[in-house]
């Protein structure tokens, strides 16, 4: 029987213009559209490189790879929505993508139209989508707002209904990218739950995720992509181990921000994030989890926004999340000091807290319920640190505890 998927020295090139701009008016933005000057200079990017695999029926594939590892742009050929600059691909069978909330709906329609006309794009009847729809409604939890226009749900009630539609009307090739992280923790789990459905019952799923817990607990297989390559695919064990050990090179226990700034607003530039001593010198080798260490943050600010909240989020080697403060979390904080110019801060940890191993730091950053200024898991703002030790007075001890915390509890006898 041959492969469900296969793709053939797939390559895709973006072109960048490479002509550094200020903010323009909108008459410069005018003028330039209708300038045909020879001066701009483009590069070539190529976002993928001559991939090849095969992906077998009822196959469930983890992709995974850091930010900018062409991933997603691989989903997208698959899933026709950009064609590859070359090589080609094969599908033998239906396929349902979702890759960002509401793909493939319409804001104008009802949560119903918008349930038929998806499904029409799948190739299915009417009859076929009515056999389903109680289900994808039932799923989705938008029953309310079914009869409602899309354009007035919220995100996550989008993802809802698309997911649902996408995971219900049984296409043989279901393609999810990271979108499920839009969701809160129950939907998530759900959504997965219904993933391992979909593999067991022997159609194809390719799946986008930085939880590494998630691929591993969904996946048989993985295909592992570094800088638009391809570089290991197999048993979704030993591609996380290759796309671990390829990590190692990136640990770094500090960022700095380029002068000029290359990431920069007017409410918060970041300068100089790092992981630090109890003298604010960045770590330079792993640590036990008794010793103290703080999360630094430096910071240019010329707007001040009373809404500003800024933090960071801890992450385990294998992407998943441990814990994210905000300096608003703690009320005495709320009034912290900011100013307009250069800022900094030191945020400690908790001595004990973490059990050995390795972990990532992400800042974050947003004006509250309004934007984010740096988003989780999308940043790119990270630094890195190891805890190569457990320490605990008790002798019951004498090998790492399991999971990702540690912390010495103490009890007392109470009457």
């Amino acid at each position: 029987m041959k492969p469900i998927i296969e793709v053939q020295n797939l390559s895709k090139k973006y072109q960048i213009n490479a002509q550094q701009q200020g903010y323009l008016s909108f008459r410069d933005t005018l003028s330039n559209a209708f300038s045909f000057s020879k001066n701009k200079e483009k590069e070539d990017f190529w976002a993928l490189q001559d991939i090849n695999f095969t992906v077998e029926a009822g196959e469930s594939v983890g992709i995974i790879g850091r930010n900018g590892a062409g991933k997603s742009t691989l989903l997208k050929i698959l899933s026709r929505i950009t064609p590859p600059t070359k090589g080609q691909i094969i599908l033998r069978g239906r396929v349902a993508s979702l890759l960002e909330v509401g793909t493939g709906f319409h804001p104008e329609l009802t949560g119903r139209e918008n349930v038929y006309f998806n499904g029409s794009i799948l190739g299915l009847r009417k009859s076929e989508i009515d056999k389903k729809f109680d289900e994808i409604v039932d799923f989705s939890g938008v029953e309310q707002f079914i009869d409602t226009p899309l354009k007035q749900y919220s995100s996550g009630m989008k993802l809802r209904l698309a997911f649902s539609v996408a995971a219900h009307l049984e296409p043989e090739i279901l393609i999810i990218d990271e979108v499920l992280a839009v969701g809160d923790a129950e939907f998530q789990k759900k959504c997965l739950g219904k993933m391992d459905d979909v593999a067991k019952s022997g159609r194809t799923v390719l799946f986008v995720s930085h939880n590494m817990g998630a691929v591993q607990s969904l996946c048989s297989n993985g295909i592992f992509i570094e800088s638009g390559q391809m570089i290991y695919q197999g048993e979704i064990k030993k591609t996380m181990q290759q796309y671990l050990k390829n990590n190692e090179r990136y640990k770094y226990s500090e960022w700095k921000n380029n002068e000029p700034p290359i990431l920069n607003n007017d409410y918060f530039t970041p300068l100089y994030f790092a992981i630090v001593d109890n003298k604010l010198n960045p770590l330079n080798q792993a640590i036990d989890n008794q010793t103290q260490v703080g999360v630094l943050i430096e910071s240019k600010i010329d707007t001040i926004h009373p809404l500003l909240s800024f933090g960071f989020g801890i992450y385990t080697n294998m992407n998943e999340p441990v814990f994210r403060s905000y300096q608003t979390d703690h009320v005495p904080n709320i009034e912290l000091s900011i100013k307009k110019g250069r800022n900094r801060w030191i945020a400690w940890l908790p001595l004990g807290l973490l059990n050995e191993g390795d972990y990532n730091i992400e800042l974050v950053g947003c004006i509250h319920n309004q934007f984010w200024i740096f988003e989780p898991r999308k940043s790119k703002i990270e630094i890195s640190f190891r805890i190569k030790h457990n320490i605990t007075k008790s002798p019951y001890w004498s090998s790492s505890r399991p999971g990702m915390l540690a912390p010495s509890i103490k009890f007392n006898s109470i009457n």
